[in-house]
């Protein structure tokens, strides 16, 4: 597939989802880097977004519950070029009920070539990099000639 170029603003949206065994560890580092993420958007799922806001006084746009479609909408957000960058704290050791949804999550991630954290280390190499307030250029899917491929004649 053909590659387009495409630039992540300066200024990114960031959105912030946890497994529920990892918000609490959200939560500290995002107390942690509180001035850096002030100067971004910030983006959750419902109790995320919500538990963010409430012990770090930034504004988090809050979408649904991550199991009531908040990762659809965050994923849609990102196939939209709404959502520049993914910290997703996920708790590799407790099954969660709607992994499809975000493994469909991760996937748009890569897909739309979004830079994505897992852990509190990326995610402490993401912020400090010197490309974190930088326009930055990326290589997106040519979308359109994917559908041209596509088409079916009848």
């Amino acid at each position: 597939m053909e590659q387009k170029q495409q630039s992540l603003p300066a200024k990114k949206n960031i959105a912030l989802v946890a497994h529920d065994g990892k918000k609490a560890a959200l939560k500290l580092w995002c107390e942690k880097h509180q001035q850096i993420l002030s100067e971004h958007t910030l983006y959750g799922t419902g109790t995320t977004g919500l538990l963010i806001e409430r012990s770090t006084g930034l504004d988090v746009v809050k979408l649904l519950s991550g199991p009531m479609g908040g990762d659809q909408q965050l994923g849609a957000k990102i196939a939209e070029h709404e959502v520049h960058m993914l910290v997703f704290f996920w708790d590799p050791l407790a099954s969660q009920p709607h992994d499809p949804d975000v493994k469909a999550l991760l996937r748009l991630a890569a897909v739309w070539n979004i830079p994505v954290a897992c852990n509190e280390v990326s995610a402490d190499m993401l912020l400090s990099s010197p490309m974190m307030n930088a326009e930055l250029d990326r290589s997106l899917p040519d979308y359109e000639k994917y559908l041209a491929t596509r088409q079916i004649t009848l």
